[in-house]
């Protein structure tokens, strides 16, 4: 199918609008914030948040990432975007279409074609914490789809959910199993937050990776071209760039961990030998022994049980659950209970 389905085709193209919640000054104090606490704390493991894996490098080798043959994620929950989508569309006949974590979109445009074969969809909101990555998504897709509003939003969607336009009815995508970043506190939270600012009978698609083979899962964070290691180490980068610190990132070795009682990946930085790092944008240092690990990632993996508990607990009633054979992954169709 052609990108703009059959009712944007001939319409009138609009260019993209902009709600910048979230500007570089911003996220360079949430980055002080992170690393100081994560970092620097005298009690504790350390530890960094994973969105700062994603400046404009490391977004690329997660894009690289993606189509590797052990990361299965991507691709399996397309083939169910792509089976599903138009049911998706014919149940929601959402007015407006929000995306969390949107990146560059491309997973998007299939539920766009469903949606505007259908007829209903007005608007597509974008939001991610990338300013640069997602003006450049929307342009693109304000000209593939001629009549359709987009209106991206940067910001955080642990702060500026409920500061997202919406309409009557919204469905909202959270895609990639972003949601297993999430520690289970966090995620009631997040959950709560959608309950909020959504409407009862809106819609809300979940893209969850299931508890599986721990040979396969741990295959997918450490891939045999190492671009894992890779985009694991690039958050050293990140540091080095923005706070002048003096992370060697040869010193450091990727390590991947399932810890089967939480049911989660463990991505970590471990390492080689002692040392001390300077953190002049703290005013600090880092002494690290030989090794000593950094955590940078949690990725839950869930059961169709957990998450429709956890949907429940935040009054949305569970309309869909789809996997694939071998239940690689899920996608999970919820609306907001009246």
């Amino acid at each position: 199918m052609m990108a703009g389905g059959s009712g944007q085709g001939s319409g009138t193209v609009i260019g993209p609008r902009f709600d910048v919640y979230l500007t570089r000054e911003d996220m360079r104090r949430a980055l002080l914030r992170d690393a100081r606490e994560g970092l620097l704390a005298p009690t504790g493991e350390r530890q960094l948040s994973p969105v700062w894996f994603y400046d404009d490098y490391g977004s690329m080798l997660f894009d690289r990432i993606t189509e590797l043959p052990e990361y299965y994620p991507t691709r399996a929950e397309r083939r169910l975007l792509e089976a599903h989508s138009a049911e998706i569309a014919r149940r929601s006949r959402a007015r407006v279409m929000v995306e969390l974590g949107a990146g560059t979109c491309t997973k998007s445009r299939i539920l766009l074609d469903s949606l505007t074969d259908e007829g209903s969809v007005q608007s597509y909101v974008p939001f991610d914490v990338s300013e640069s990555t997602l003006r450049e998504a929307a342009a693109v897709l304000a000209r593939d789809y001629p009549g359709l509003l987009v209106r991206g939003v940067i910001g955080d969607f642990h702060r500026h959910i409920p500061l997202v336009p919406v309409g009557d009815p919204t469905l909202v995508a959270f895609l990639g199993g972003t949601i297993g970043n999430l520690l289970p506190r966090e995620r009631g939270r997040f959950f709560d937050v959608l309950a909020e600012w959504l409407a009862p009978g809106d819609w809300f698609l979940l893209g969850a990776d299931l508890v599986k083979d721990p040979a396969r899962l741990l295959a997918a964070y450490d891939d045999s071209e190492g671009v894992t290691a890779a985009f694991n180490r690039n958050v050293l980068s990140v540091l080095n760039r923005e706070l002048g610190a003096d992370f060697c990132l040869d010193r450091y070795d990727h390590v991947v961990h399932w810890d089967c009682d939480e049911q989660w990946i463990e991505m970590r930085l471990r390492s080689r030998v002692s040392q001390r790092v300077d953190l002049p944008g703290l005013g600090a240092h880092l002494d690290l022994e030989a090794g000593e690990e950094i955590l940078t990632e949690v990725s839950a993996k869930f059961t169709r049980q957990r998450i429709d508990s956890e949907l429940c607990d935040a009054r949305f009633v569970v309309e869909d659950m789809w996997d694939e054979p071998g239940g690689e992954f899920m996608m999970v169709l919820a609306r907001l209970k009246g």
